[in-house]
């Protein structure tokens, strides 16, 4: 049964639908070792992933995706930041180099066009973007981040740059209830995504009353309703394969670590969600609603999962 009529049987009948379906290809094994993952069917996953591999031996995502079943079989699910050592190979290696570098450029070309200005920056995470982009036409820096342990980094590294520094523990969401400020510019590196949509509009119209301007870095993914539909599903298979082979040499690390317990949280309907991702258009326009008048949109990297933008409001 290829992967379209085992998309019209749930769609029709749900997962069980699906209890006697026969899986052709590789790629239909592996759509349905993700949907039974989604329904907790985890040792029939792990056994259409392992065909997968199977049908098609030299697909990296297919082999990483059979081991990660595997050991959630016997171990149980693994938070995506669960191995601090598998994300930081991961955001320090393969196309996030070029991505963080093309982005802290993008943002330190901005910052060139004050003579003396105060900086926002919404979930700075260790500062990565950050650090790299400072020059001297910031004169002070606000930072909020969720994470006790990022948000020490990132405020010694300003105090040693002689920086003024207002660091705050918290998230994006409990920082504007309680704090109130002018900022000349405002920045999120891949960081709203993790804002749920029903969220934003108060958020963003916040930054319009409280900053003369806002950058946001962020990936420029495809949309998609359905969490199964096969388009979304060849997307994420596609997408997945590029970016595996640039860590292809680390023994697994971040494929295990990081990777693997990301692409299956897009399939798992236990879990919260953590991303919130849509295309580049669609965050113009909540801007725009929320009274932005200059909305712009320019290239910063072809990055493995989709193209990486920075928008530029005023």
């Amino acid at each position: 049964m290829p992967v379209d009529l085992l998309w019209d049987s749930f769609t029709k009948g749900g997962y069980a639908a699906l209890a006697d379906a026969a899986p052709e290809d590789a790629f239909d094994h592996f759509y349905l070792a993700l949907v039974a993952f989604g329904h907790q069917d985890l040792s029939r996953a792990a056994a259409l992933a392992a065909k997968a591999v199977s049908l098609a031996p030299a697909s990296q995502i297919f082999k990483e995706a059979a081991t990660y079943l595997r050991r959630v079989q016997s171990e149980g699910k693994q938070s995506v930041y669960v191995s601090p050592e598998s994300f930081a190979a991961f955001i320090r290696g393969g196309g996030n180099v070029p991505l963080y570098e093309n982005t802290s450029a993008a943002l330190r070309s901005v910052y060139g066009e004050y003579s003396g200005a105060s900086l926002l920056d919404i979930g700075v995470g260790d500062g990565l973007a950050l650090l790299a982009a400072l020059s001297d036409n910031i004169r002070t820096v606000t930072l909020i981040e969720p994470s006790a342990a990022m948000l020490a980094v990132t405020s010694k590294a300003l105090a040693e740059r002689g920086i003024p520094v207002d660091a705050v523990n918290t998230t994006f969401q409990d920082f504007v209830r309680s704090e109130k400020g002018v900022w000349d510019v405002a920045e999120a590196t891949f960081s709203l995504q993790s804002i749920p949509p029903k969220e934003r509009s108060s958020l963003l119209s916040w930054l319009r009353m409280n900053t003369r301007r806002v950058l946001v870095a962020e990936f420029d993914p495809p949309a998609f309703d359905e969490q199964y539909a096969p388009e979304r599903v060849r997307y994420v298979t596609e997408r997945y394969e590029i970016g595996l082979a640039e860590y292809a040499g680390d023994g697994g690390l971040v494929a295990q670590g990081f990777l693997m317990p990301v692409m299956f949280g897009y399939f798992d309907q236990t879990v919260a969600r953590t991303n919130y991702e849509q295309p580049v258009d669609a965050w113009i326009k909540e801007f725009k609603r929320a009274g932005f008048v200059n909305v712009e949109k320019r290239p910063i990297y072809n990055y493995w999962w989709a193209s990486a933008y920075l928008i530029d409001a005023r």
